[in-house]
């Protein structure tokens, strides 16, 4: 296993002038109540009823609604997320130079004002004023570039806010298990409410409009009741010389130098692109490869609901095996399920046991991803002196962004290569490309993920609860934070 450092933990309680010690204390943290875990999690349910929409459904409302050709909205898609990459560090940075925090903390408030606006934006995305083509396309990018600026502006203090509750790995494993529950239970509700309010409707313009109003207001809810109910437990050095002094040089090392960081960002690259493809690939295959999309909110229903079942596992293995082999054995279990979906002939009955028990075995590490996360956190904070929770935590953003994208191109490429041509009887290349956007591609992209953190992360668990104690006592890994 690979070590970041050539120091021992404790080096760091060795040296003072160089001649005296610093007593290291042991640190007990506080355990949470489960109010507050659930209320966590809540966050991220509201989140999907906002961030879902669009990953799953915009596709096919711009394309089959709007009439936009398919080339056009993967340009979308990739522009406007490849900006919002680069929108999350400048987010980051500006919540980091929050100084006036409050008793409300330095998270939450910009989390839940912020959540307000994006649930507004969210309904804009679903509308289109009577334009030209072009006209189209250009309100298009525009809503949609405005809401992922907001998007960061919600999502990076929201996960943020974890590594401020608590250091405790168990804790955290079960904060990530909520905030992951609340997760896949958005896309549950949303994969099976969403469709049918919009066929209620004669005119799909409207269809869609009002389904995204619903979900919006419920995503609002769902961020208050995570603002209300969570605190900022963790007593965090902030305003230290080094933090002062910091410019954008340190901006960079804090990211730059964070080795397990950066294996998250690049796992999370495969892992994310992996679930958006089948998400937005999922209503074309039901409705062209099933011949009914009507099926789509059975299928949702089926994959995620057992989802949800499956996350409830997550702190008993990571308990019993830690957080890097179960996200290893997850991800492996889902390159296979992926790949012979595939390769067997499409059968509703094999498709939906396949498809379930890839997006579970996803579901698992991306749910233990959230713990990474608070633990790279800490890690930078102890490997570089300078905590900066906005920019590590945008930075990883990034790497969601940029998966996004990703997946965009992936499934509009993937019908555009194909001739898809919407509403119509389509071709066997283009069903063949629509199973291989939903099947074959997450079903890479999940054994890529499997091999980077299985051999190149090395923060263990273990290791870990050593820095933890470290950052507790005021030290980082050659000193004492000043």
């Amino acid at each position: 296993m690979q070590e970041y450092s050539n120091h021992p933990i404790n080096t760091a309680t060795e040296k003072s002038n160089g001649t005296q010690s610093l007593n290291k204390q042991i640190v007990h943290f506080q355990k949470l109540s489960w109010k507050e875990k659930i209320s966590y999690g809540f966050g991220d349910f509201g989140n999907g009823f906002m961030f879902d929409l669009g990953q799953s459904y915009l596709t096919k409302y711009w394309i089959d609604i709007c009439a936009i050709p398919a080339a056009a909205v993967a340009g979308i898609f990739a522009f406007t997320k490849i900006f919002d990459a680069f929108m999350d560090p400048i987010a980051g940075s500006l919540i980091d130079r929050r100084k006036n925090i409050g008793k409300r903390g330095k998270f939450r408030p910009i989390m839940m004002i912020s959540s307000i606006l994006l649930a507004l934006l969210t309904i804009v995305t679903f509308t289109m004023p009577e334009l030209s083509l072009s006209g189209k396309i250009l309100f298009a990018y525009v809503a949609y570039m405005a809401w992922g600026l907001v998007y960061s502006f919600t999502n990076i203090p929201y996960g943020s806010l974890a590594s401020v509750m608590t250091r405790d790995v168990n804790e955290r494993s079960q904060l990530a298990t909520t905030r992951q529950a609340g997760s896949i239970g958005a896309q549950l509700i949303t994969g099976i409410g969403f469709v049918p309010i919009v066929l209620i409707f004669d005119n799909p313009h409207y269809g869609f409009f009002v389904a995204a109003a619903i979900m919006a207001v419920i995503g609002v809810i769902g961020f208050y009741i995570c603002y209300r109910n969570t605190r900022e437990s963790v007593p965090v050095m902030r305003n230290t010389q080094a933090e002062k002094k910091a410019g954008f040089k340190e901006y960079l090392k804090v990211v730059f130098t964070n080795k397990p960081l950066l294996c998250i960002i690049l796992m999370t690259l495969f892992t994310i692109s992996a679930m958006n493809t089948n998400n937005q690939m999922m209503i074309f295959f039901c409705q062209y490869n099933l011949g009914n999309m009507g099926l789509q909110p059975l299928v949702n229903g089926i994959m995620m609901g057992c989802s949800v079942l499956g996350i409830l596992l997550i702190p008993k293995l990571v308990k019993m095996f830690g957080k890097k082999k179960t996200a290893v054995v997850g991800l492996m279990i889902g390159f296979i399920a992926n790949i012979m979906n595939f390769v067997i002939a499409t059968n509703i009955y094999t498709f939906i046991l396949l498809v379930t028990i890839g997006y579970v075995a996803l579901a698992i590490p991306n749910g233990i991803t959230w713990a990474f996360v608070s633990d790279v956190i800490d890690y930078g904070e102890w490997h570089n002196g300078i905590r900066k929770e906005g920019i590590t935590y945008a930075a990883f953003n990034f790497s969601r962004k940029i998966a996004q994208a990703l997946a965009a191109i992936v499934s509009s490429g993937m019908l555009v290569m194909t001739g898809y041509v919407a509403n119509n009887i389509q071709t066997e290349e283009t069903l063949t490309g629509i199973k291989a956007a939903m099947t074959l591609y997450p079903g890479i992209a999940l054994g890529i993920a499997a091999a980077i953190i299985g051999v190149f992360y090395g923060l263990s668990d273990h290791k870990y609860k050593r820095i933890a104690d470290d950052l507790s006592n005021g030290l980082w890994e050659n000193g004492q934070i000043k």
